[in-house]
């Protein structure tokens, strides 16, 4: 891919913004990269850049001091250390951090929660999970409108995906 500003070199730095609702991508050389003042992390890690946003206050909403009284009981890391590295100790973490993750996730994502697709491969119980989901909202709506018979046709599947989901 050839640069957006100087149409001669390949990019090397791909940027991409969201300006009032719509993505907008930016592709440059190195050398018009630097020429606007772009910096060009050689060294880049996603640690290191979870580390910079923590730092930089991205993670607001997370309480001060707090971070090296709470401790991961299976590998014994602190959020504290998550701060200064980007990096949690284990898989436990992410469930003993999980509110003061929040924040930071949210701010990078936009949400804490995944909205979207789900590769085929692992949908089987997430799948079935937002099918629940969907199902309980038509219930509600069916209830609104005073359908009762759709309702009990809905409640009937709901039934039948939770105990799917049980097994």
């Amino acid at each position: 891919m050839l640069c957006d500003e100087c149409k001669k070199r390949n990019a090397v730095v791909h940027m991409s913004k969201i300006v009032q609702g719509k993505k907008e991508e930016l592709h440059l050389c190195e050398v018009c990269a630097r020429n606007k003042d772009v910096s060009i992390e050689k060294n880049f890690t996603i640690p290191n850049f979870l580390a910079n946003l923590l730092d930089a206050g991205m993670g607001s909403g997370i309480v001060k001091g707090y971070d090296e009284v709470l401790k991961c009981n299976h590998c014994g890391s602190t959020f504290r250390e998550f701060k200064q590295n980007g990096r949690l100790g284990c898989d436990e973490c992410y469930q003993i951090y999980k509110e003061k993750l929040k924040p930071l996730v949210r701010r990078i994502h936009g949400n804490t929660k995944h909205i979207g697709k789900v590769p085929k491969r692992c949908g089987g119980i997430i799948h079935l999970r937002k099918q629940l989901q969907e199902l309980k909202q038509k219930l509600q709506k069916a209830i609104d409108q005073e359908a009762f018979e759709e309702a009990a046709v809905l409640r009937d599947e709901i039934h039948r995906i939770e105990e799917e989901i049980r097994k």
